[in-house]
């Protein structure tokens, strides 16, 4: 493959590196999947994204942009190529007067709320963490829980994005506006998403407090005051105890102040709970104990207990993700709620009726809490994003059905759990969070649910990407692509899973016009035939500006071009005759357990983990 690709790199500009490695073993931060990308490439400049997409191309391979990882889904898996924009993460421009930042694609959220802090500035939501980058978080959808919020994605004035012939192409409400809705939930399958221009807020402190209730006294207050008090409110429901946390919080002039010691809240309340976990892959029928003693030694054994913080905005809204997981969650209708959460509690308690769900919950036992947010897209001045999951005409509910993975051994109840609750979303009109589990919906199910809407997401990206340089299996197996599948010449797809030594799933792909067939993997599922190559790169690094072809552009005009720039067929890169590179065991975002933590701080027994969920 070496000597097949230095020949597309004579062709193209020598002044622009092209950093590539071929030994990257690629993770989900909760270690559900595991890929061996061929090459692994971390640009750090525009021009070098706009050589990675014309030599893909040209090569016939497809590109799947990856961050930190954290959808448990193979969304982000491939044997292709991977591009990681870690070292494409500058602020650009800071324009305190709009209270604007434009950034890098690649830029974490914690990096983008750190430099918004120097300016007196900060996100107005977040989600439970901010190890994302801020394209992975816009891409799939990502939300915090609030009414007065809707998706992160509100937040972009516009952004430019590299599509598959190397032109990158600036979109808003008021240019490109179609490729803009679009791109504002993309699921990494338009092009590259390289520059944002992001909308902050003044920084500010909040203060949180969270209360143990019963679970009548959420049901009851659900069209009153539960999600209207505070700006921002999210609950956590145990299903055997019939409890619920709720956690609230509000903007506040006061200093920060730490929430109340607790010996339990640490270390010895996360191993305590992760073996008990664990005891109950084996006997399922205590979990309902589980939930009683874990969260009654944290939160307390009667209602009403009630605890409290100040901190930044920033890290306030961040909460615990604790342990590897599967995570199944739903947007439905607010108005839907008391229903939705009576008829799976009635179907998880084995109730009369059990909620009208059409499977057996007999011997079946779910992990806790069930995970319950809001946001309010109904209002919203700013273009809507085509597959936009929530609701249009009332504020939107998200269910989240999230299974722990006890030392990354999965739960038995998996699989009935998750086709129950699913079936019950569908039948409450939800819709899937696209960067979770969901595995009982199909393509065609999602089709009916999106409409024209998904119509219109299909042609722009059609338009954009002609031949699926940018989808792989998870797009194929849960978008309606199947009538017209066959046209995606470099679309990826999965020919094996195998068992990972850490619990997952090693995932492997093929193109189908690449030459790169299920026979030329290894027994454990990767790649047999690699390069030598380490890295290519140019040493000159004062590159003049690269264009791969005359039309492509970094202006705003119009990305009909797409179809036109680059048609030109390249010879398959022949990968026979290569020794295996030993796998590496990645980059630190792959492997940094803190992540699980969405503050983390340290105390006397350790890191401060169920300070919050």
């Amino acid at each position: 493959m070496a000597d097949k690709l230095q020949q597309e790199l004579a062709k193209v500009s020598p002044d622009v590196p092209f950093r590539a490695s071929t030994a990257h073993t690629h993770h989900t931060w909760a270690k559900t999947f595991t890929s061996r990308p061929e090459l692994y490439l971390r640009p750090e400049s525009l021009e070098e994204i706009q050589k990675i997409v014309a030599l893909a191309r040209r090569c016939r391979r497809r590109l799947v942009v990856v961050g930190c990882g954290h959808s448990p889904s193979d969304l982000t898996c491939t044997s292709s190529w991977m591009v990681n924009l870690d070292n494409y993460s500058r602020v650009l421009e800071v324009d305190r007067e709009r209270k604007t930042l434009r950034v890098e694609g690649g830029i974490r959220l914690r990096a983008l709320n750190q430099r918004a802090n120097e300016v007196g500035l900060t996100m107005p939501n977040l989600g439970s963490i901010d190890e994302q980058s801020i394209v992975g978080a816009i891409s799939t959808a990502t939300h915090g829980s609030s009414l007065k919020h809707g998706l992160l994605s509100q937040s972009v004035r516009s952004l430019r994005i590299v599509l598959a012939n190397a032109q990158a192409v600036k979109c808003s409400k008021y240019e490109n506006e179609e490729l803009f809705r679009a791109a504002l939930c993309s699921l990494g399958a338009l092009g590259i998403i390289t520059e944002i221009e992001f909308e902050m807020t003044d920084a500010v402190n909040i203060e949180w407090e969270q209360t143990l209730v019963p679970l009548s006294q959420i049901l009851g207050t659900w069209n009153d005051t539960l999600w209207t008090q505070k700006e921002f409110t999210r609950v956590w429901w145990m299903p055997y105890m019939k409890r619920a946390i709720v956690w609230s919080a509000e903007k506040t002039d006061k200093p920060e102040r730490a929430p109340a010691y607790s010996f339990y809240g640490g270390s010895v309340g996360y191993y305590t709970y992760h073996n008990l976990l664990a005891v109950s892959n084996y006997i399922p029928s205590i979990l309902p104990w589980i939930e009683w003693f874990v969260f009654g030694m944290q939160y307390g054994f009667r209602t009403g207990k009630t605890t409290s913080a100040v901190e930044p905005l920033q890290q306030g809204l961040l909460m615990n993700c604790l342990y590897s997981q599967f995570v199944n969650e739903w947007a439905l209708p607010l108005s839907k709620g008391p229903e939705a959460i009576t008829r799976l509690s009635a179907w998880m308690n084995g109730e009369k009726g059990a909620g009208g769900i059409p499977f057996s919950s007999k011997g079946l036992y779910v992990h806790c809490p069930v995970e319950v947010r809001v946001s309010d897209t109904s209002s919203s001045p700013h273009p809507r994003p085509y597959l936009d999951p929530t609701v249009e005409d009332e504020p939107t509910l998200y269910l989240n059905a999230t299974l722990y993975r006890p030392y990354l051994q999965d739960p038995p109840c998996r699989d009935r759990y998750y086709e129950a609750f699913e079936w019950l979303m569908r039948d409450l009109g939800g819709r899937p969070h696209w960067a979770k589990n969901f595995m009982y919906t199909s393509s065609g199910q999602i089709g009916e649910m999106y409409g024209q809407d998904m119509q219109d997401w299909l042609r722009v990206r059609d338009e954009a990407d002609p031949e699926g340089m940018f989808l792989g299996e998870w797009h194929r197996r849960h978008l309606p692509l199947t009538a017209e599948g066959e046209k995606f010449s470099l679309m990826e797809r999965e020919v094996k899973r195998t068992k990972a030594r850490d619990g997952g799933q090693n995932w492997v792909g093929e193109i189908r016009s690449s030459g790169l067939s299920s026979t030329e993997k290894d027994g454990k599922g990767f790649i047999t035939a690699r390069p030598t190559l380490r890295e290519i790169p140019s040493e000159d690094k004062s590159s003049s500006a690269y264009s791969p072809t005359a039309s492509a552009s970094s202006s705003g005009e119009s990305f009909d071009l797409v179809h036109g720039a680059e048609a030109q067929q390249s010879s398959v890169l022949n990968l026979s005759g290569f020794e295996v590179e030993d796998e590496d065991e990645g980059e630190a975002t792959d492997r940094d357990e803190r992540r699980t933590h969405g503050n983390p701080k340290e105390g006397l027994t350790g890191t401060k983990v169920f300070d919050k969920m």
